[in-house]
């Protein structure tokens, strides 16, 4: 049995011209994306379900910068090259970039994906980048199982448990 070739890690250019490419074959691209910092099963979920919404599946993995800037000084735990790579490694992902925006609308402009999935975390109304995503004419799609998944949660378990020990 083969495994599967990992998705590439590409430029948004190059994630661009491939989106570009896909859609002129008939294909329905999906864009996901988020921190995944401590890969968890929430992850996998909320990605299975972004596939589900179509052919190809883009992920937009947030930088180390981007990641303070949202989630504190001490977050991410786990690098954005080493992230990334996760990412790369799950057989429903078929692109990966990394971004560094305070928000994906840059790169859901670049890419023009037919749909935006997000986490059951938000609603349709609450996407910050709904606006965006509606005015090339895609769609906003919430994915994945309910929010009970977090990194944040997994922290503070691991120091609830471990953490006084010396």
């Amino acid at each position: 049995m083969t495994t599967p070739a990992p998705a590439p890690l590409v430029s948004l250019d190059e994630a661009a011209r491939t989106c570009r490419h896909w859609r002129e074959e008939g294909l329905v691209v999906v864009l996901a994306n988020g921190a995944f910092d401590m890969l968890h099963v929430g992850h996998v979920r909320y990605l299975a379900g972004a596939r589900a919404e179509g052919d190809r599946l883009v992920v937009a993995v947030n930088t180390d910068a981007s990641v303070r800037l949202a989630k504190g000084p001490d977050r991410p735990i786990v690098p954005e090259a080493e992230r990334a790579e996760l990412v790369s490694q799950l057989r429903m992902v078929d692109l990966v970039l990394l971004f560094d925006d305070r928000t994906v609308a840059p790169v859901l402009e670049a890419l023009r994906p037919q749909v935006h999935a997000k986490g059951t975390d938000y609603t349709a109304d609450t996407v910050p980048e709904r606006e965006v995503v509606a005015a090339y004419g895609g769609r906003t799609a919430i994915c994945g199982d309910p929010k009970d998944h977090s990194t944040t949660d997994a922290v503070a378990e691991i120091l609830e448990r471990f953490g006084n020990r010396e």
